[in-house]
């Protein structure tokens, strides 16, 4: 769903209870309820549909994209729960086998647990987690609360949903597939602990809205966005797949719902690409401008090799998202 649906739907559902941080109410990326003041709990949820053909890719691709929320909260995954729907009827138990094995030797590497889950028999292919995480109440990063000035910077290449699009149709080769595999199954875990050290003042990630949708979450009609063109990280073989036609419908829905908030005073190769509905995408940080170089050599220094400055925060203008 683009981003205006999703709120409209969402939009009279109500929590009471004062120890919910965030909840429906909010854009954010995972609800946060307090248990002291020194721990709240991180909960979010997500599934996806198969994005790679090897099962073990798959599983440990759904995890990285369904922890995200919690690192980008700045909380620390503690417990996850499968969830799962299966076919059967088409697919050997050994899939299945493979799927669960990949999700639990990615959930380590952030020292996460699977605790359980839940199975289904479905037509098509789910597979997610319900995850736990802990956070101080106090030390939460919040999408929405940038400052004029701020630096952005992205963690991750754009254009996977193009190219996992691409890969249904088999249109790319096991070069690209390597690629993507490599991009999507990166956890945002080192990112996250590495904000910590910095002055950081709001944090999202890239997902199904694309970068322009969770931009506009994250200036929430307070500030102007302006994105640096030549800066932003584009996985390259992605080019020739939009030039095709290649896009998923959801990429489609994104920029619907933007078209009229984003000047775009200089364009890309292909503009599409900036809407792109993203599976396990980068982290969007707003850091203190005096921090940003600082934080983005860390960040290449520890596997986030693409990582890049790709916008700044301004005060607010006619188009709330620019492109220069």
């Amino acid at each position: 769903m683009a981003p205006g649906e999703l709120s409209q739907i969402i939009g009279d559902l109500t929590c009471d209870d004062e120890n919910v941080l965030k909840d429906l109410t909010s854009s954010e990326d995972a609800a946060i309820y307090k248990i002291n003041n020194d721990i709240a709990l991180v909960q979010t949820v997500d599934i996806i549909t198969p994005v790679v053909d090897d099962p073990y890719y798959y599983g440990q691709i759904a995890v990285a994209n369904s922890l995200s929320d919690v690192f980008a909260m700045g909380g620390e995954v503690k417990t996850a729960m499968n969830i799962v729907g299966f076919d059967g009827c088409h697919h050997p138990k050994g899939v299945l086998k493979d799927i669960l094995r990949g999700a639990e030797d990615k959930i380590k590497e952030c020292k996460g647990s699977i605790v359980g889950g839940h199975t289904i028999e479905t037509p098509e292919m789910l597979f997610g987690l319900s995850v736990t995480g802990f956070v101080n109440p106090n030390k939460i990063y919040y999408n929405n609360t940038p400052k004029i000035g701020d630096k952005i910077i992205l963690t991750k290449p754009l254009g996977a949903g193009i190219l996992t699009t691409a890969l249904k149709a088999d249109m790319i080769g096991e070069k690209t597939v390597k690629k993507i595999v490599e991009v999507l199954s990166k956890l945002n875990y080192k990112a996250s602990q590495i904000m910590k050290n910095y002055d950081v003042h709001a944090c999202t990630d890239v997902t199904g809205f694309g970068l322009l949708g969770h931009a506009l979450e994250m200036i929430a009609n307070n500030f102007t966005m302006k994105f640096y063109s030549k800066n932003i990280p584009i996985l390259e073989e992605s080019f020739e797949m939009a030039d095709m036609g290649i896009i998923p419908a959801g990429t489609y829905n994104n920029k619907s719902y933007l078209k009229d908030k984003v000047n775009f005073i200089t364009h890309l190769k292909d503009d599409i690409l900036l809407f792109d509905a993203q599976t396990s995408g980068g982290l969007l940080i707003s850091v203190g401008q005096k921090d940003a170089d600082k934080m983005l050599d860390e960040l290449k220094n520890n596997g986030y090799e693409d990582s890049a400055i790709v916008a700044e925060i301004c005060q607010k203008e006619k188009y709330p998202l620019v492109v220069i």
